[in-house]
C-alpha cells in the first residue's frame, strides 16, 4: 500500500496519429533537452550581452542589430528636440503632458537573474532597474512613497517580461518622471553601474507620453539556441523517413490501451498510468532533422491561430479574442479604444485572455558557436520566431514539441494538428531557458528581408 503510494504518476495524451509510438512522452522529451552542453550557450549569451561577442558572429551577417537603428554599444544618445511617436511639442507641454518619458533599450544575461518581474527576495532585472531610477524621481512621488513607507524607487513599463533564465539583447522598457533635469545619459550612467558585465543599457531616448513599450509593440523576435552533442548530426535521420516505419506498424490493442490517457480541456478524466506500466513498442528514435523542425515550423507562417495549446501558467479559456473580431467587422480601432478605455467590459463579454498569435517568420537552422581559440564552436540549430505576441512559455513548448515531432517523424502539418487538442499535454514540457533570448521589439511594421534565418 504504502509502496503504490510512493510511486510517480505519468499522465500522458491520447495520441491517435500512426507516429504515437515513436513519439516521446513528457518525460522522455524533459530528459532529451536537458541532456545537453547548455553552458555554452550560456557563456555566448553573457559575450554578447557585454559586446564581447554577437548574432552576427553566430550567423555570418553584417551588423544585425544595427539595421534597426540601434547601435550596440554602451554610448547614450542625447534627446532630439523631436522625440519619437512626438504628438505634442515640447514647449506647450502642461499638466499631465509635462510628464517625461524615456524610453530604455537595454541586453542582460539571463542567467544572472531571476526572471524580469519584480519579486520579494529575488534578484530580478525589474527590480535592480527600478531602484536604480529611484534618484530620478519627482518630488511628489518622493514624498507619497515615503508617506507609505516604501522604498524610494522607480517605476518601469516593460514590452514583455522574460522568465528566469532567459537572456534579452534589445528589451524595451520605459520610466516616466515630471523632473525636467533629467537627460538620458543620466539614466544610462545610473543603471549600468547597477551590475556590470550583467545588464547593459544600448540607448536611452525621451519620447512621447503616448508611447508604451508593450502595447505600441508591433513585433517580437526570438531566437532560441538548441546546443548539439558531440555525437549528434541535425541531419543524421533518413529523408524519406524509413527509420521510422517499425514503429507506425507496430500498433496493437495492448499499446493503445496502456500508456496513454485522454484528458478533456485541463482536467483528466480517464485512467492514470503508473511509470512502470507503461509500455513501449520498441526503441524510440533519439535523433531529429533540422530541416524537419524547418518544415514544421514553416507552416505557422503568416497565420492567425491559437497556441493555448502551446502555453504554461496561463488560462486557455478562450481562443477568439475581441480584437480578431472587431477585425473581422473592420471595427478593430473602434474596439482598442473601447477596450483601452473600459476594460472591465472587455472582461465581461470575454471568457478570458486572448490566445490567438500571428507568426510573421519561424526558421530554423543549423550553424556553430563563435569560438575564442579558433577552432570549430559548438554546433547547434538556432530557431528564429517573430510573432505580434507570444504566450507565456510559447516559445519554449514550440521549440520542444518541434524537435519532438521531427524525431517522430510527423507529417508537416503536425504543429497545426495539435492547435486543436484537447489537452496541453498533447505538446511537449518547455525546452530549457538557458536557449531562449528575446532578440528585439518592432514598433514599426515587421520587415520579412531583416531576418536572422532568411527564408530561402
Amino acid at each position: 500500500m504504502e509502496t503504490q503510494a510512493q510511486k510517480k504518476i505519468y499522465l500522458h495524451y491520447n495520441h491517435t496519429d500512426p507516429c504515437r509510438f515513436a513519439r516521446w512522452n513528457a518525460r522522455e522529451s524533459y530528459e532529451f533537452m536537458e541532456a545537453r552542453p547548455w553552458q555554452e550557450v550560456n557563456d555566448f549569451y553573457s559575450n554578447a550581452v557585454n559586446g564581447q561577442s554577437s548574432l552576427s558572429a553566430l550567423f555570418g551577417i553584417q551588423n544585425f542589430l544595427q539595421t534597426h537603428h540601434v547601435h550596440n554599444n554602451a554610448e547614450i544618445p542625447e534627446v532630439s528636440d523631436k522625440t519619437e511617436l512626438e504628438s505634442v511639442s515640447a514647449k506647450d507641454r502642461t499638466g499631465r503632458w509635462a510628464r517625461s518619458t524615456f524610453k530604455i533599450v537595454l541586453s542582460y544575461h539571463g542567467g544572472s537573474f531571476d526572471g524580469w518581474q519584480k519579486q520579494p527576495g529575488l534578484n530580478t532585472v525589474q527590480g535592480l532597474i527600478e531602484i536604480s531610477l529611484g534618484k530620478f524621481v519627482d518630488e511628489n512621488k518622493v514624498k507619497l512613497l515615503k508617506d507609505k513607507g516604501l522604498p524610494l524607487e522607480g517605476c518601469v513599463v516593460v514590452a514583455g517580461r522574460t522568465d528566469k533564465g532567459v537572456t534579452a539583447l534589445q528589451q524595451n522598457c520605459a520610466f516616466s518622471t515630471w523632473r525636467r533635469d533629467i537627460k538620458p545619459w543620466d539614466i544610462g550612467e545610473a543603471i549600468n553601474s547597477a551590475v556590470p558585465g550583467k545588464l547593459r543599457v544600448i540607448s536611452v531616448s525621451e519620447v512621447s507620453r503616448v508611447f508604451h513599450p508593450n502595447f505600441s509593440a508591433k513585433w517580437r523576435r526570438y531566437l532560441y539556441i538548441f546546443p548539439l552533442n558531440d555525437w549528434e548530426d541535425g541531419e543524421q535521420s533518413s529523408e524519406s523517413g524509413e527509420d521510422l516505419e517499425h514503429f507506425r506498424c507496430s500498433e496493437n490493442e495492448d499499446d493503445q490501451k496502456i500508456g496513454r490517457v485522454e484528458c478533456n480541456g485541463e482536467t483528466v478524466e480517464n485512467q492514470i498510468i503508473n511509470d512502470g506500466e507503461e509500455l513501449e513498442s520498441g526503441k524510440k528514435p533519439c535523433n531529429f532533422r533540422i530541416s524537419r523542425v524547418n518544415q514544421l515550423l514553416q507552416q505557422l507562417e503568416g497565420k492567425l491561430l491559437s497556441y493555448k495549446m502551446f502555453a504554461r501558467d496561463t488560462k486557455a479559456s478562450r481562443s477568439v479574442s475581441f480584437v480578431s473580431i472587431g477585425a473581422a467587422i473592420g471595427q478593430q480601432q473602434i474596439l482598442q479604444l473601447i477596450m483601452a478605455a473600459c476594460p472591465e467590459l472587455m472582461q465581461a463579454i470575454s471568457l478570458g485572455p486572448p490566445t490567438e498569435c500571428f507568426v510573421y517568420h519561424a526558421r530554423a537552422t543549423e550553424t556553430r558557436l563563435p569560438s575564442s581559440d579558433h577552432g570549430e564552436g559548438r554546433k547547434v540549430m538556432c530557431v528564429e520566431l517573430v510573432a505580434n505576441r507570444f504566450l507565456r512559455k510559447m516559445v519554449r513548448v514550440l521549440l520542444a514539441t518541434s524537435v519532438r515531432e521531427a524525431a517522430a517523424g510527423a507529417e508537416e502539418d503536425a504543429l497545426l494538428k495539435l492547435m486543436d487538442a484537447t489537452c496541453r499535454r498533447a505538446t511537449a514540457p518547455p525546452a530549457p531557458a538557458d536557449g531562449l533570448c528575446l532578440v528585439d521589439v518592432g514598433y514599426e511594421e515587421f520587415d520579412s528581408q531583416i531576418c536572422l534565418i532568411p527564408k530561402n
